[in-house]
């Protein structure tokens, strides 16, 4: 994949994130800048989610950890344990939402 088609996707992904968060109607501030979407709670605590160009990856950083994810097969999946990015988004703010939160890629 290109960069201009990574970032075209990722792009996607990122308008999605931001569009599932408002529809959940989340105590948030939601800020994309560049490369790096900030998801910031009430209570302070946040999630990024940064798009690493050079190796074409969506990484979450979270309280919980960091994630890096790569596209395989059409999914984006973890390096370390294999998790799939929307499940591990949806844990790590439903966590720092204090309830559910579902996001699909």
């Amino acid at each position: 994949m290109t960069e201009s088609e990574f970032l075209t996707l990722t792009d996607g992904i990122f308008t999605r994130i931001e569009a599932a968060l408002d529809e959940a109607e989340l105590d948030l501030d939601c800020l994309k800048m560049g490369n790096v979407l900030e998801i910031e709670f009430d209570s302070g605590e946040k999630v990024v989610v940064n798009r690493h160009v050079p190796n074409q990856e969506l990484w979450i950083a979270a309280k919980s950890g960091g994630f890096h994810f790569a596209l395989r097969d059409g999914q984006w999946l973890a390096a370390r344990d294999g998790r799939e990015f929307g499940a591990t988004l949806s844990a790590v703010v439903g966590q720092a939402a204090g309830c559910d939160f579902a996001f699909a890629v």
